[in-house]
């Protein structure tokens, strides 16, 4: 809602602009219209229930006015509240700094300076059945996002190369993880966040320096520690945002609160919980000398194992030395040396067998091609006639007088002029048509 402006101008200047959007920088408001339009808005609102927790009193009895700071339960926002009267007194004593608290405010603004204030007619402590069923609501809420399941845990590193550790400032809870931790791993390392850990800057402090310890590559895992406390002590490590800082980490996140009645959220979102500060040390550094036990175990084992081993070895080493065909490896062989020379016996007879029977094939073979060979006809005192462009003749008509012949014979040629030609008898005739 925007209030009109009301104020007046001279003459000689544009009227102001009745509502904050019509100003300009050549026709602004003046700051004190502006603060009259903000308390005359303000003071239209009603008064309201709100919720908080005490971070400042100041009580003046002398003026019958307490003066509070309330900051937000979950977001870092304070506001300043007036309690007048008697309204602390109720109370008996039970709001205190530090104390959950619901009021029954007006809000108030103060035109000349400015400040905006909340007026309390009515001031109650949360109780812890109040505190622990808004805790059980969120507890179902990160339950249903997912946030306790167990394919989330991470595992812790067998051996980090830095602890980072969260605790209260000069907490019994930090001497207890350093002291367990070195007399267990003596070259244990940290890194170490001092934070409140309690009170409403708890959450903020713990949730930044759970960011700040996992963004250290160095640093493989993260302790929370607090030496325990009262329920209202512990509130805070049930806060959303510890719990979600816990979740977002990539290093493995161990909860040691020390507090063995409910649990805090953190132990369910955390990736290891352990009961106590001292037993996050004994969860997250091996003891040196169990590990030295273990190892001289480790080396006996093997070395028994061995032992045994080689023995089982000579042992069958002594079996085949015993054996007939390693104490007279020739008898064998000899078995295998007589086949080898039968065999070979037998392959000479089957492949002289073969060569006898190839040859006589071979003799037949070129028997018959001399006695198909023309050489062999001419052996017998034929001979061959060629005449030119004739080629062999068959035929005596195929020749004439006075052609040239060429007659080859055995041995030698020799050229011959036709002196004549008679014609073939009628017995050559029939003779050559029957073949």
């Amino acid at each position: 809602m925007e209030v009109s402006a009301t104020s007046h101008r001279s003459a000689d200047r544009p009227a102001l602009a009745k509502v904050a959007r019509e100003t300009t920088r050549e026709n602004p408001w003046p700051l004190a219209l502006l603060s009259k339009n903000m308390k005359q808005y303000i003071d239209r609102m009603s008064a309201l229930w709100i919720e908080g927790q005490i971070v400042q009193l100041n009580e003046r009895p002398s003026t019958r006015m307490s003066f509070l700071t309330i900051r937000d339960v979950n977001e870092d926002i304070s506001m300043d509240v007036t309690v007048f009267g008697g309204v602390l007194q109720k109370t008996g004593g039970a709001v205190q700094a530090g104390t959950r608290v619901v009021a029954y405010v007006k809000p108030t603004f103060w035109e000349r300076s400015g400040r905006l204030n909340l007026q309390a007619s009515e001031i109650h402590p949360v109780g812890v059945g109040d505190l622990l069923a808004q805790i059980e609501q969120l507890r179902q809420k990160l339950q249903a996002e997912g946030l306790f399941n167990a394919e989330h845990k991470k595992p812790l590193p067998f051996l980090p190369r830095t602890i980072g550790l969260i605790c209260g400032r000069g907490a019994k809870a930090k001497d207890d993880v350093l002291v367990n931790a070195m007399a267990r791993w003596p070259g244990a390392r940290f890194e170490i966040r001092e934070v409140l850990v309690q009170g409403p800057n708890c959450p903020p402090e713990v949730s930044a320096a759970i960011a700040e310890l996992d963004a250290i590559e160095t640093v493989d895992v993260i302790i929370v520690a607090r030496g325990g406390g009262s329920v209202e002590d512990l509130l805070p490590f049930s806060d959303e945002r510890i719990i979600r800082a816990a979740f977002k980490a990539q290093k493995p996140v161990v909860s040691a609160i020390g507090h063995e009645g409910d649990a805090p959220l953190l132990d369910l979102v955390a990736d290891v919980r352990a009961s106590t500060p001292t037993d996050a040390a004994r969860k997250v550094v091996p003891d040196l000398k169990e590990e030295h036990a273990n190892l001289a175990r480790a080396i006996e084992t093997i070395r028994s194992r061995a032992q045994m081993q080689i023995k089982r070895e000579r042992e069958y080493l002594s079996l085949l030395k015993d054996r007939p065909v390693l104490k007279e490896p020739t008898g064998s062989l000899q078995i295998y040396k007589t086949n080898l020379s039968q065999t070979l016996t037998n392959m000479r007879h089957v492949v002289s067998a073969r060569i006898d029977r190839e040859r006589g094939g071979l003799v037949e073979a070129a028997a018959t091609l001399r006695a198909l060979s023309p050489q062999a006809t001419l052996e017998r005192g034929y001979s061959i006639v060629k005449a030119p462009g004739v080629g062999v003749v068959k035929d005596a008509a195929s020749v004439k007088k006075g052609d040239i012949l060429e007659v080859m014979l055995a041995r030698g040629s020799m050229i011959a002029t036709v002196f004549g030609t008679q014609p073939a008898r009628a017995s050559q005739e029939s003779n050559e048509s029957s073949e």
